[in-house]
């Protein structure tokens, strides 16, 4: 799990692609991994939460997710359940610490 900090998401780089077009969601078919699944559909999840594991960007993904407040979806292997959690236990770190 990635240790939360301010500035999670890198300053784009111009010498090296994003951490977007790094993503393993980018290299398949369309349609072919539901990143936004149905709550309880535990298969999808499964399914779309392995992707993320093979993932070269996953914890930059991650990052976006929670900064950005995603609130659907799969992104970075977590669930918006899970991104909330960790969220919450982010911003208490950064309150303690101020």
């Amino acid at each position: 799990m990635i240790q939360m900090t301010e500035g999670l998401v890198p300053e784009p780089d111009m010498d090296h692609p994003s951490w977007r077009e790094l993503a393993a969601c980018l290299r398949l078919e369309e349609g072919e991994v539901d990143f936004f699944p149905d709550p309880e559909d535990v298969g999808a999840i499964a399914v779309a939460k392995a992707v993320c594991a093979t993932c070269p960007v996953a914890e930059e993904c991650l990052a976006y997710a929670i900064e950005t407040n995603q609130s659907e979806g799969i992104w970075g292997g977590l669930t918006p359940k899970e991104r909330a959690r960790l969220r919450r236990r982010w911003l208490e770190q950064i309150r303690r610490a101020s």
